[in-house]
């Protein structure tokens, strides 16, 4: 599940495109102003940031400059709708230039677009002493090669990609067993205190009481 924050001033436009980015599957955040932005930005991460241009305190070309070093996709939303206005915010780095009034369907496609291009693009993957690369499907542990099975691998890839978010026992199984009538939940337990123990993320996946597991990162 991709999070996504979004910084729009607007209340009732944050409002549309947040519920419709959770129905369309994804985790949202909303925040109102750049500074605001700044700070949930340095304590949390996320996969995509839709971006307002006029926003108070900072604005979003300003917002952009603490962005770009993070490597996170952006799409700027935005009534500026001179050529200018878009030249300048795609120099900036962002990744797409939406202007408004905007369908909500296209908005959905270009960030389905956005978020797929990201993805493809980032084959090596670097978190807390970690090294995943996924073209190569290996995992290295501080420079030192970990032998996972495929599905602790799977399970590893899937913790990383849903960072800080609690997964529930059966959505983890589903995404990792698929059809495989073979396993349950204590399968999904065996295989999350094995892969803990190769990588020593012992106190990284955290049991959550009646949910199931999150990474905490």
């Amino acid at each position: 599940m991709a999070k996504i924050l979004i910084v729009e001033d607007e209340k009732p436009i944050s409002d549309l495109i947040n519920m419709s980015l959770t129905q369309a599957g994804y985790l949202c955040v909303c925040e109102y102003n750049g500074m605001n932005a700044a700070d949930r930005i340095e304590r949390e991460s996320f996969d995509l940031i839709l971006l307002d241009i006029m926003l108070p305190e900072v604005d979003g070309y300003e917002l952009m400059d603490y962005i770009r070093p993070l490597s996170i996709p952006v799409i700027f939303l935005t009534a500026k709708s001179s050529v200018s206005d878009r030249v300048k915010g795609l120099k900036l780095g962002a990744d797409d230039y939406l202007t408004k009034p905007f369908e909500i369907i296209e908005l959905l496609a270009r960030v389905e677009s956005v978020l797929r291009r990201y993805h493809q693009n980032q084959h090596v993957i670097n978190i807390d002493g970690l090294t995943i690369d996924i073209m190569s499907r290996t995992v290295l542990k501080d420079g030192i090669a970990v032998n996972l099975t495929k599905k602790e691998y799977e399970l590893l890839l899937l913790f990383v990609q849903n960072k800080n978010i609690a997964l529930f026992r059966e959505t983890i199984y589903e995404k990792i067993w698929e059809n495989d009538s073979m396993g349950d939940s204590r399968t999904v337990d065996l295989h999350v205190q094995r892969l803990r123990k190769k990588i020593g993320w012992e106190d990284k996946i955290i049991a959550v009481y009646k949910v199931g597991y999150r990474l905490e990162v």
